[in-house]
């Protein structure tokens, strides 16, 4: 079972049949959206020792909505993102 705020959610949910004839269940592909598209709720300064969880947690109050900020920032190292003080970031409005 997958989470209602996890970025798959949406997500159409799948089956294979193997070679050997189980039926393997999977998640189809999540293609990321165009960060342009977003409608952005704020734009922050990440601050030292920042986590994009904490971020979403102030802005959003919603920890588990992260992965909106990685979207709206065309982000594939979330890590990146909080790797430096006072780098800006796009907070999109929340999508759930």
């Amino acid at each position: 079972m997958i989470d209602p705020t996890s970025r798959y959610a949406r997500l159409e949910s799948k089956t294979l049949l193997s070679k050997d004839g189980k039926e393997v269940a999977y998640v189809a592909r999540r293609f990321l959206p165009q960060a342009e598209e977003l409608q952005i709720l704020a734009e922050v300064n990440v601050e030292q020792s920042d986590r994009l969880d904490l971020i979403a947690a102030r802005i959003v109050g919603n920890p588990l909505m992260f992965w909106q900020i990685c979207d709206a920032n065309n982000a594939m190292d979330p890590f990146a993102l909080v790797d430096e003080p006072n780098k800006k970031l796009k907070v999109p409005v929340p999508k759930i």
